[in-house]
C-alpha cells in the first residue's frame, strides 16, 4: 500500500511567501522599467529648433556697429540684447532700444521671427534687428 504522507503549511508561512513573491514581481518591474532604452530619443532631438546657448550678431546702422547677443534653450529664445551699446549710437539712434524691447516681447511669446508686427514708427530699426536676429537664429539652428 502507498503511504499517505500529511503536510502542514501554515497560513503564516503562506501569507509570507506571497508577500515576497509580490515584492520580487515589483522589483524585477522596476528594474525593467528604470533601465529600458527609451526609444523616443530620436524624437525629442528631432524636434528641437536650436542649439542651446548665446548667440551673437552684428548689425549695421549708419556707422555704428550694434552687436545683438540672442540666449536660446533647445525650442524658446529667453533673451535678447543688445551688447556693448555705445552712448553715441543710444544718442544717434534713439529708438534701437524700444524698438528691440518690443520685438523681445513677441519672441518671449513665441510668435516666429517671419510673423513679428512691426510699430510704424520703428519699422526701419525694427527691420534692421530683425535682420540681425534671422542671423544670430540662423546660426543656432539644430541640425536634424
Amino acid at each position: 500500500m502507498a503511504k499517505t504522507k500529511i503536510v502542514v503549511i501554515q497560513l503564516k508561512e503562506i501569507i509570507y511567501t506571497v508577500i515576497f513573491a509580490a515584492l520580487g514581481i515589483l522589483l524585477i518591474l522596476l528594474l525593467i522599467f528604470m533601465f529600458k532604452d527609451k526609444g523616443d530619443n530620436d524624437v525629442s532631438t528631432k524636434s528641437n529648433l536650436y542649439k542651446a546657448g548665446i548667440w551673437t550678431s552684428s548689425t549695421t546702422l549708419g556707422d555704428a556697429v550694434i552687436n545683438l547677443e540672442v540666449v536660446l534653450d533647445e525650442n524658446h529664445i529667453n533673451s535678447i540684447r543688445i551688447v556693448n551699446l555705445d552712448e553715441t549710437i543710444t544718442t544717434m539712434y534713439p529708438l534701437v532700444q524700444p524698438s528691440l524691447e518690443a520685438l523681445a516681447e513677441q519672441l518671449y511669446d513665441g510668435v516666429p521671427v517671419e510673423e513679428l508686427n512691426l510699430i510704424d514708427e520703428n519699422k526701419f530699426t525694427q527691420t534692421l534687428l530683425i535682420e540681425a536676429i534671422k542671423a544670430a537664429l540662423d546660426k543656432a539652428k539644430a541640425t536634424p
